[in-house]
């Protein structure tokens, strides 16, 4: 007992990411995709023969890699979720990491180390001393200051070596690390350091039973560094899968007409639904592709609403004559674009940096739940909506979506923009404000003063080099903000004022599109309309901001300015100076030396 509990303490101090791995729910933490019973039995039968390959000196050298790739929706993550289940269930599977897309921590590289780590001290207890002697030995090996690669080095691979060395691990073959949905990682300069610091480890040590099972899409980042003779290749594309497409829509088509009355009416009256030739036509149309075949089920099994009342017979033939899955998507979409507030919804779960559930979202864009629960019901085929308002939260079915969703070229009428990001990070702003000055709690991914701030994660987004036309793209949000009603929110000025400030002293002046004259020239207009605004909040943001002394310690040496920028500087602090009795503003520009041609 007093084993277990130190291993308890062990894996709370390494904060693992506990929906990293293949035993997370799915439904919650995306991608939800599992084999159905049955299919897929080759390719799961030439990877576990390729991980069960015992190592024999003087032989062929053992491949310790094999990097899985496919298209989008093909079934990769599916034969993942299978593999490192079977290996979970035979006591060799050391670790499983599902990287996703715009998952907050399980899309960086900055939490991997210590969360295989954690899952490897549970599956192999000997194991975990060595861990904890790495961080006795180096305290700040979690930080964010630690390189991945000694991260790997110290918490997984030394730790590993050294229960083997001294006889404390027994196994029936190597141990398997499963790997999926690499190109789902938005650190590839961290994805390239992972690969080449793993290949460097089987290099130095040819007899480690280890295996690294790699799932994803071929990306030039990933591929120039596992095409080499150190990596077993499968094709997941090569694979027919016809057959099993054809299994799983016969089942899934009986389930649905056993709880559907309306299938149950039809089949009554005019025989089998769907007929066999509706469905060969259907599995030719798939081409292959799991997610198509399951996402064009649940279009065709939805409930009717009022917006979209044909029945699953009607839908059937409307299925088979989209093109793949962007018509789907946008068949669906459709569904629900005429209603209130649908773009700033979409947008939002698109490019939100942690999924959050229906409340969540209401809060965030100022509006009621039930609003957003309207919009969503329709789109139940591709977003996975849960059974309540405050509990789980809203996510894509697949990354397809999101892929369609940010390619202007495909999604047309539904492109969300990369400058959504800055509405988003105003949204968070907002939030982050009435949090500190009423004490409220909403529905964050977290409740820590890291999750109130995710303005500064969408803000450092948005300004990214070379993603946005900055100054364009901040004077269209100041007019479409003026011609917003924002009903109890604060008003932009303040959150302009705030986060151009914050640019100034991160040096986004750097930028070719942004200099300093306009930084600055801008924060002080904004300062002054938010001194001169009567509003009651930004009253509040105001006496924070100075309690805090927020706007003390940015700092530039020299700045050139025209004549006529000259002035509306000047005019402008004039602004501040009367609105606000005394001159305390002026602390903030005593280090400014302005100059002018």
């Amino acid at each position: 007992m007093a084993a277990e509990l130190v291993h308890l303490d062990l894996i709370l101090l390494l904060n693992p990411i506990f929906d990293a791995s293949h035993t997370r729910d799915r439904r919650l933490s995306p991608p939800d995709s599992a084999c159905f019973p049955g299919t897929r039995k080759g390719v799961i039968q030439g990877i576990t023969s390729w991980a069960d390959t015992e190592i024999v000196l003087n032989k062929t050298p053992v491949v310790h890699v094999y990097w899985f790739h496919g298209f989008a929706g093909s079934g990769k993550s599916a034969v993942s979720l299978e593999i490192a289940k079977i290996f979970a269930g035979s006591g060799r599977l050391l670790a499983s990491y599902f990287f996703f897309r715009n998952a907050g921590d399980r899309s960086r590289m900055s939490r991997f180390a210590a969360t295989l780590a954690a899952q490897m001290a549970a599956a192999v207890p000997a194991t975990a001393s060595f861990i904890e002697a790495a961080l006795d030995a180096d305290p700040v090996l979690l930080t964010q200051g630690v390189s991945l690669t000694v991260q790997l080095e110290r918490l997984v691979y030394k730790p590993f070596q050294a229960a083997l060395e001294r006889e404390l691990v027994r196994s029936k073959g190597p141990f398997v690390i499963v790997i999926d949905g690499l190109d789902e990682c938005e650190d590839k300069q961290g994805v390239m350091d992972f690969i080449d610091h793993m290949l460097d480890l089987f290099r130095r040590h040819p007899s480690i039973p280890l295996r690294f099972f790699i799932a994803s899409r071929v990306e030039e980042h990933i591929r120039s560094r596992l095409d080499n003779d150190g990596v077993v290749f499968g094709d997941l594309n090569s694979h027919q899968a016809d057959e099993d497409i054809e299994m799983f829509l016969e089942a899934s088509f009986r389930g649905a007409a056993a709880n559907d009355r309306v299938i149950q009416a039809y089949v009554r009256a005019y025989g089998e639904w769907p007929t066999r030739l509706d469905l060969y036509t259907l599995i030719r149309h798939i081409r292959g592709s799991f997610i198509l075949a399951s996402t064009i089920f649940k279009f065709i099994v939805q409930p009717a609403t009022e917006e979209g009342p044909l029945t699953p017979m009607d839908r059937l033939p409307l299925a088979i004559e989209m093109n793949g899955l962007d018509s789907l998507y946008i068949q669906t979409l459709t569904r629900s674009q005429h209603l209130p507030h649908f773009r700033n919804i979409i947008s939002t779960i698109a490019l939100v940096d942690q999924p959050l559930p229906i409340v969540g979202i209401a809060g965030l864009i100022g509006i009621d739940a039930f609003e957003v629960v309207h919009v969503l019901l329709n789109l139940q085929a591709i977003i996975h909506v849960p059974g309540t308002d405050e509990r789980d939260s809203v996510t894509l079915c697949h990354t397809s979506l999101l892929d369609f969703l940010t390619t202007e070229s495909r999604s047309g009428y539904f492109f969300v923009p990369h400058s959504f990001h800055l509405q988003l990070s105003y949204n968070y702003f907002v939030h982050a404000h009435q949090m500190s000055t009423r004490h409220c709690r909403y529905y964050f991914p977290d409740h820590s003063s890291h999750g109130r701030y995710y303005f500064l994660d969408h803000w450092n987004t948005f300004v990214e080099p070379e993603a946005c036309d900055f100054i364009n793209e901040i004077e269209q949000f100041k007019t479409q903000a003026c011609q917003s009603l924002y009903a109890n929110r604060l008003p932009y000025c303040a959150f302009l004022c705030s986060l151009l400030f914050y640019s100034l002293n991160l040096g986004l002046n750097a930028r070719a599109s942004v200099g300093l004259s306009y930084l600055l020239t801008e924060c002080v207009e904004q300062l002054a309309l938010a001194a001169e605004c009567p509003y009651y909040p930004i009253r509040l943001w105001l006496k924070n901001r100075l309690d805090d002394r927020f706007f003390v310690g940015y700092r530039v040496n020299r700045i050139r300015f025209t004549e006529d920028t000259y002035g509306a500087l000047q005019h402008n602090l004039q602004r501040v100076s009367n609105a606000i009795r005394a001159n305390v503003f002026f602390l903030e520009f005593h280090s400014f030396t302005i100059l002018y041609n």
